[in-house]
């Protein structure tokens, strides 16, 4: 049994850390809210550009947008793996690339060739060390999601699709469902299916100005640029919310400890005050 004084030493220890683990646990918990902000501010504009490219989808029949149409056979799949940059945020990042690995392999057992577009940390290691054929990636995003930071990242893979370097596009991330649930998510981006478009009530006549083409390439562009904006502010929040989970849980583990220690610290203290009144005792008797 260790004696008293490693005991102190140990409870000193995870004192330390549950201060740490505390510090965490309300800087993680202020940064969600802020999180949570961000996500639902761009959700209205998600939403308003989405039903706009809905309508052109349909108003223009005479042109069809790359992005809107389906391609015959898929040889070759491109794979966005949205993740935190840091840690210390419960299974969030093991969820959603356990779920991409699968897929991952799934389409190398049908032959298919996977070039993969890293944004956060995380992912970029995981995929390294898997060897992967990573084309583009970004890294230290910050806490606040900025277009600037994402647009050259996403526009190789926009380009990669448009010029036929491959005929899927994949999106993976963690969708906020509340505080105490994320779900990690592996939805198609590319070509753009009837469901995530959805369909108008009544169709709009437009008059494009200079032309429809150069008119659909940019909304149709800047809808997917949202799609992938509004990915990275849902995951921000995940991020947020996990790690306060999580390090609420580290916390209070350590307050367990912190007491079953203590219990036997006061015991071990105990049997030594009463060994040595044993022995006193035990002498005077003697004598």
């Amino acid at each position: 049994m260790p004696g008293t004084k490693e005991i102190r030493v140990k409870i000193k220890s995870v004192q330390n850390t549950r201060k740490i683990t505390k510090a965490m646990e309300m800087v993680a918990a202020s940064k969600m809210r802020k999180a949570q902000e961000r996500m639902r501010a761009a959700r209205p504009y998600g939403e308003k550009i989405r039903n706009v490219a809905a309508h052109i989808s349909h108003a223009n029949p005479e042109y069809r947008h790359p992005f809107l149409v389906p391609r015959d056979t898929v040889k070759r799949v491109g794979l966005i793996v949205i993740t935190t940059d840091k840690g210390l945020c419960g299974a969030l990042n093991t969820n959603l690339l356990r779920m991409a690995l699968t897929q991952y392999k799934a389409w190398q057992t049908e032959g298919e060739e996977i070039d993969v577009c890293c944004i956060g940390n995380k992912g970029f290691g995981f995929m390294q060390r898997l060897g992967a054929n990573i084309v583009s990636h970004a890294i230290q995003i910050g806490d606040r999601p900025q277009m600037d930071k994402l647009i050259g990242t996403i526009k190789v893979m926009l380009d990669g699709y448009t010029k036929d370097r491959f005929d899927r596009l994949m999106i993976g991330y963690t969708r906020f469902l509340n505080t105490m649930k994320q779900e990690p998510v592996l939805e198609q981006l590319l070509p753009l299916s009837g469901e995530r478009m959805g369909a108008p009530e009544t169709v709009w006549d437009y008059l494009y100005e200079p032309e429809a083409k150069a008119v659909l390439d940019q909304v149709m562009t800047r809808y997917i640029e949202a799609i992938i904006f509004q990915a990275v502010a849902e995951n921000m929040a995940s991020e947020q919310s996990a790690r306060m989970v999580a390090m609420k849980s580290a916390s209070d583990n350590a307050r367990d400890l912190i007491d079953e220690l203590t219990l036997i610290y006061n015991k071990n203290r105990q049997a030594g005050i009463t060994k040595e009144l044993s022995e006193i005792v035990g002498g005077a008797a003697a004598v």
